[in-house]
Parts: C-alpha cells; sequence; structure tokens
C-alpha cells in the first residue's frame, strides 16, 4: 500500500495517484477546478474542536496524533474508501497546512500505514485461536 502526502497547492503529478484531499475546511485561495482531486473527505479531517485545540503547535504533536487517531477509529467505512484505492495504485493524502511536518495528513498516513487494509478485527474466537497456537509450540 502506498499513501502519500502532498500539499494541495503543489501540481499535480501522475505519480499521485488518487488524490484525496483530508482537509475539513477547503483550502483558502484554490479554486475547486485547480485542486485536481478524486475526492474530498472533510469529514476525515480531525474536528473542529481538535484542530483549534491543536493551532499547528510541533510541542502538541504527540497529543494532537493520539486523540486524532481517537478519532480516525469511529471512521471506518472513510478510511475504507482510501485503503480499497490503495489496493491498486498509490493514494495521496492532500493537506493545506504550511507546516510540512505536523498536519492532519502526516498523522492520517501514520495511522494507515500501521493498520493495513487486510488486517481483520481481533474477535474473542481468533484471540483464543492465537494463544491456543502459541501454547502448542
Amino acid at each position: 500500500m502506498k499513501i502519500l502526502v502532498k500539499r494541495v497547492y503543489e501540481p499535480a503529478a501522475k505519480s499521485d495517484g488518487f488524490r484525496v484531499l483530508v482537509d475539513r475546511l477547503w483550502p483558502r485561495g484554490l479554486a475547486k477546478s485547480d485542486a485536481k482531486l478524486d475526492l474530498w473527505l472533510p469529514d476525515l479531517g480531525p474536528s473542529t474542536a481538535l484542530r483549534k485545540w491543536f493551532n499547528h503547535d510541533p510541542a502538541q504533536w504527540t497529543e494532537f496524533c493520539r486523540r486524532y487517531r481517537d478519532e480516525l477509529k469511529e471512521k471506518t467505512a472513510l478510511l475504507a474508501t482510501i485503503k480499497e484505492q490503495a489496493k491498486t495504485r498509490s493514494v495521496t493524502l492532500l493537506y493545506s497546512a504550511k507546516d510540512e511536518r505536523h498536519n492532519q495528513a502526516v498523522a492520517l498516513q501514520s495511522f494507515l500505514l500501521r493498520r493495513p487494509a487486510s488486517q481483520k478485527p481481533i474477535t474473542r474466537a481468533r484471540r483464543l485461536a492465537v494463544i491456543a497456537t502459541s501454547m502448542k509450540s
């Protein structure tokens, strides 16, 4: 799964693959026709309260990521949309923030890459089967 991150104001490239804007708000000064998007998922962006709390303060980055991950856990259908596209081509998560290292697209990329699309939820039965198998060894 290849998931890239790019500022929405940068020119689109073929290597971007499927381009998804993950900002809750539309980027300032950018015409929709100039964005070259395949999809805009505003609900995948951090909540307004979290966005305002973070305020792109690098000192808050670790806590922002933790809180954003908690929000993302509730958005399985939206995440599945991205994971499905990433099975067959590159996906580029687009953002408008000036900070290239501390923004929701970077946090989302990390979240997606740590949770592979093929990963099945761990049910009680599956956990018991894994324990039983490990005890046999």
